[in-house]
């Protein structure tokens, strides 16, 4: 489960464009802050993806990924251009197909690949055909989907929603969100040729004037269930009254929003309604990383949380430059894991209820951010001293490290359990949960 969402530049404060997404996975997944170089290979070298073996190009982009530690593919990421991609899972009438290609392979291949929302559209579209879509993408329990991309550029953006093979995309005028669900309708921009057919092959509908993407290829139960058209709704709808207005903060805190009546008591009962996702029942998410770039012709600015719970975690300054503290290299996973599980740790002790003064934690947190929101104002789109951008990131990252280990060590006695509250099902869930992450 996942919400991505994006504001043309036509819709926001300083003309920018802000895209955003939360990562929403099994909540003992890590989420890896990656970065990989540009390269180049010898022609005719092959590319092993999570499942899939396919031909490899003669040059990749330097991308920046944030990915789950067990697969090839990312969740959501971007390269030296300014491309912005994320994927969602959605649940169609389609039959689930043998391994290939994943929907977060597919993603990494666009950002390795491509320059703009419109390349990466036409080649993930072209994956899809040649390559196909498969594959389990669950972590400790199997999990089958189809994949639907929010793509875009310093200047434009697509959704791209498929169902097998089958797909239809449609360009962004201003705002646009998407969720664990099919949303383009009739009035999509392009489309696999034969969508209509085999929709009405299938009885699906009954022709090209009865003919709705969404309506006729979802699968209906699994998608209401999955809460997706309660968080869309509730994202799309800030955005609209906001547009013309919408800055990185904006999109923080709908990225850290949960639903109505939940707030304060997010870590006591789970939510499949909140962007900020929580864990916690027989079925569902957690957000295991949240992620907001604004891009403005050659300048690209990233706040990264590193982190699951975006509620809870602290959203870090990022830029891709050279010599920076913050990102992994592939060959220091194990490094990157510990990054991740470090925070996620606060995040535990907090469902254990074993932080003495949660609020004074957020406050620190806050005024830490306010800070870097001083930092990002004053800078603009001035990002060429690169030492500067160095140190505020290095800042960032210390004053974080600081606030965590003060929290923690906070804690009167680290090892002994703590209380979670809320109902059987929550803490029996939460309690296996911690077992199996700290046992592992």
């Amino acid at each position: 489960m996942c919400d991505t969402m994006v504001a043309l530049s036509n819709s926001t404060k300083d003309g920018s464009v802000i895209f955003a997404k939360n990562s929403d996975r099994q909540p003992n997944e890590p989420l890896l802050t990656i970065r990989v170089p540009h390269k180049k290979y010898t022609p005719g070298s092959k590319l092993k993806c999570t499942y899939l073996e396919i031909d490899q190009v003669e040059e990749t982009f330097e991308v920046l990924l944030l990915k789950p530690s067990w697969m090839w593919g990312a969740e959501m990421g971007s390269n030296k251009y300014g491309l912005n991609i994320g994927n969602e899972a959605v649940f169609t009438r389609e039959k689930q197909g043998p391994e290939a290609l994943l929907g977060m392979d597919m993603l990494r291949l666009a950002l390795e690949r491509c320059r703009s929302s419109e390349e990466a559209l036409n080649l993930i579209i072209e994956l899809l055909g040649r390559y196909g879509q498969g594959g389990n993408c669950g972590y400790e329990k199997k999990f089958y989907y189809h994949n639907s991309f929010l793509i875009a550029d310093p200047y434009s953006a697509w959704v791209l929603e498929t169902a097998g093979e089958y797909w239809a995309a449609e360009k962004v005028k201003d705002i646009r969100t998407i969720s664990n669900r099919l949303s383009i309708g009739s009035d999509y921009d392009r489309a696999h040729p034969g969508l209509v057919k085999h929709a009405v092959d299938k009885g699906w509908c009954k022709g090209e004037g009865d003919f709705n993407f969404a309506r006729c290829y979802s699968n209906p139960l699994v998608t209401r269930f999955s809460g997706s058209l309660h968080r869309s709704e509730s994202s799309s709808c800030i955005l609209e009254q906001e547009k013309g207005k919408i800055t990185m903060q904006m999109m923080r805190s709908i990225l850290r929003s949960h639903e109505e009546g939940l707030e304060g008591r997010q870590f006591s009962r789970h939510s499949l309604k909140s962007v900020c996702m929580h864990g916690g029942f027989i079925f569902g998410d957690h957000t295991t990383g949240s992620y907001i770039a604004k891009l403005k012709g050659d300048n690209h600015t990233y706040l990264l949380t590193g982190g699951s719970t975006p509620c809870l975690a602290l959203y870090k300054p990022y830029w891709m430059i050279e010599a920076e503290n913050f990102t992994f290299s592939e060959d220091k996973q194990e490094e990157a894991l510990k990054f991740w599980l470090k925070r996620e740790r606060l995040h535990r002790n907090v469902i254990e209820n074993k932080i003495p003064d949660l609020e004074a934690y957020l406050a620190e947190r806050d005024r830490i951010e306010g800070e870097i929101d001083q930092e990002l104002t004053s800078l603009g789109n001035n990002l060429s001293d690169h030492d500067h951008l160095r140190r505020i990131m290095d800042r960032a990252r210390e004053e974080e490290e600081r606030l965590l280990e003060e929290t923690i060590s906070s804690i009167p006695d680290l090892e002994k359990p703590g209380q979670i509250r809320g109902n059987p099902i929550f803490r029996l869930y939460w309690k296996k949960q911690n077992a199996r992450l700290f046992t592992s």
